[in-house]
């Protein structure tokens, strides 16, 4: 508990602490603490009132799963059964080049692999090196 709250909440050094101010500095604090529980308790009733609220719809809502023949169990074998997200078909190569026998082929996506950069580089297009009807 840090020094404040230990001598606001204990009577003696509470007492000890304000014995310098004056009686309308005292009334002054009191005001200000009054407000500060009015407040307080204003925003507990609010979210006392916001859970009545919540908790009657929950009610209602049980209510009419179980008007309709189901339970809580069967709501969560529903959530537990997730189609599994669908993997992409791998993308056809757009380029393709021979190199010592070994055909190569690229997608055009990702990091351009080092045979096609050297011949990029030596002055060839990538359109060269095109797979025929790939464009």
């Amino acid at each position: 508990m840090s020094d404040f709250l230990d001598i606001l909440t204990h009577g003696r050094r509470f007492k000890a602490a304000v014995k310098e101010l004056s009686i309308e500095e005292l009334h002054d604090l009191a005001t200000k603490l009054n407000k500060i529980i009015t407040e307080r308790e204003e925003d507990a009733k609010a979210e006392e009132a916001a859970n009545a609220e919540r908790n009657a719809r929950i009610a209602e809502i049980l209510a009419q799963i179980e008007n309709s023949g189901l339970s809580i169990e069967d709501l969560g074998e529903v959530s537990a059964v997730k189609a599994a997200p669908k993997k992409r078909a791998p993308r056809p190569p757009k380029y393709q080049i021979t190199v010592d026998g070994e055909l190569i082929q690229w997608t055009g996506q990702g990091r351009m692999p080092t045979v096609f950069k050297k011949e990029v580089d030596a002055g060839k297009s990538l359109n060269d090196f095109l797979i025929p009807g790939m464009e």
